[in-house]
């Protein structure tokens, strides 16, 4: 399995559609990649340290939680019902895979300003990918390069978010 051919889920292609091709490329891996689908939540790592306990204290503080995030329509609603503690403190998500549109493709993040209410200069941006968050900066919203958790708090207590430092 390649990154390419797993971001055409991200992209909203069918897993039933791309294992097909996949396989009949690569018949003698057929039952492997005809497990991948099913088992994709298990090929998800760990919780990134400290994130959660972010996203907790913004809620709790009030702050208009949303996200945008690259991931197939199929794969989403297990991964968001295995991840409700998380994203049941969000008000709204954008998920490619059902909008056919992915990161670092501007319409992803106009529809996502559009669809939560928001003007560019009204949001702050966070992705662990340059290229994600290069191109939320030049639609004029407020975008931090996650790297790790500390980092990341302390800028959004620079940014003026009511959050402990």
């Amino acid at each position: 399995m390649t990154v390419d051919w797993h971001f055409q889920h991200d992209a909203g292609r069918d897993f039933a559609d791309t294992s097909a091709e996949l396989a009949a490329l690569y018949p003698q891996h057929a039952a492997l990649i005809a497990a991948w689908g099913p088992r994709f939540n298990e090929s998800i790592g760990a919780r990134i340290a400290g994130m959660h306990e972010i996203v907790e204290e913004l809620d709790a503080a009030g702050v208009p939680l949303f996200a945008i995030t690259n991931f197939s329509h199929e794969f989403w609603p297990p991964f968001r019902t295995r991840e409700a503690h998380l994203f049941d403190r969000f008000r709204d998500v954008v998920v490619s895979g059902e909008e056919k549109m992915v990161k670092p493709d501007a319409a992803i993040y106009r529809l996502a300003l559009a669809r939560f209410g928001l003007a560019a200069a009204d949001a702050v941006f966070v992705d662990d990918n340059a290229a994600n968050v290069a191109a939320a900066r030049t639609l004029g919203i407020e975008s931090v390069l996650f790297t790790n958790a500390a980092d990341f708090r302390a800028r959004l207590v620079e940014l003026g978010l009511p959050i402990s430092a």
